[in-house]
């Protein structure tokens, strides 16, 4: 396992000495050569680590950029709170921009949601109100437009499931970005779908500039699954955002297979990554498996500090 590219290492470190802020510091993550899990001899594999985003998620990206450009339309003042449910890494980052530039955070989210991310959104100093674990993402999301329905004037909504500004953040800098570090050789893309944001707007750049690089969705295999962050769209309230059109191929990823990808990957490489990791690279392994030679990308959405209370890990 390696980074690419020595000229992108180098560059990130000086982003990071000459920051001024966290927004600074969002974007320009490292690709890991992850071609020793790949099943074809020629097929190259790589995932986009995107727990080198400040937050230490890719949610980072739509965030700054779902603020950033509310303060710029006015939509977004300081007599507002900025209001939104989450399932966790959305929230975090809410919270840490909202915090570096004086903004109040009201978050929803679902009560099972894990006690290192309650801790953190609690140090960030979020205001979060707790919803049925039984109802998901899905029922902290009604509640959070229940809020806005009852008391527009008190928020800024920056409702991620409908907002355009959570995929054209990955159209503007998460697609360009993997363009450059694989120099356009990229023949295949896989990401999981949860807000869908990532996949929408990566997939959107890759097909105007190469028609011809094939893009796979993944999701959940069932509707009781342990994919933090992914949805299975058949049953699940549809993201606006969603575009199904985009889609070659959907893969349904089991939640078994993507937690011993998990742990494969902490016990081989030293990378502790999230449950959406293990299930983004058992995606990609299916995709790399059908091809006799390939450039395939995936998506490592956050780390794995976050799951350690998971029992998977006991196993």
């Amino acid at each position: 396992m390696r980074m690419i590219t020595k000229s992108h290492s180098s560059h990130f470190k000086r982003r990071r000495i000459a920051a001024r802020s966290v927004f600074d510091l969002v974007g320009n993550t490292p690709l890991l050569d992850l071609t020793r899990y790949s099943p074809r001899p020629r097929v190259r594999l790589f995932a986009k680590a995107e727990w080198f985003n400040p937050g230490h998620s890719v949610k980072d990206r739509p965030a700054s950029r779902i603020l950033g450009m509310a303060i710029q339309s006015g939509r977004l003042s300081k007599e507002k709170k900025v209001l939104d449910s989450t399932s966790g890494n959305t929230g975090l980052a809410y919270a840490m921009f909202g915090a570096a530039l004086g903004y109040k955070v009201m978050l929803v989210a679902p009560a099972n949601t894990g006690a290192h991310q309650k801790r953190m959104l609690e140090a960030l100093g979020a205001e979060v109100i707790y919803t049925s674990p039984q109802e998901g993402s899905d029922g902290a999301m009604r509640v959070a437009r229940e809020m806005f329905a009852e008391s527009p004037e008190k928020y800024f909504y920056a409702d991620q499931y409908s907002n355009p500004e959570n995929w054209r953040a990955h159209y503007r800098t998460t697609a360009p970005e993997i363009w450059r570090q694989t120099r356009g050789r990229m023949t295949h893309l896989v990401a999981g779908l949860g807000t869908s944001g990532t996949f929408v707007g990566i997939a959107r750049w890759l097909r105007a500039i190469q028609p011809a690089i094939r893009l796979v969705s993944a999701q959940p295999d069932s509707p009781f699954h342990g994919i933090e962050g992914w949805k299975h769209m058949a049953t699940a309230t549809v993201p606006e955002i969603y575009d199904d059109r985009l889609a070659d191929e959907n893969i349904e990823v089991p939640t078994e297979a993507a937690q011993e990808l998990v742990r494969d990957l902490a016990v081989r490489d030293g990378l502790l990554v999230g449950i959406s990791s293990g299930g983004a690279l058992h995606a990609a392994r299916q995709v790399a498996g059908t091809l006799e030679s390939g450039f395939v990308v995936t998506i490592f959405p956050d780390g794995g500090q976050r799951y350690l209370d998971e029992d998977f890990w006991k196993r």
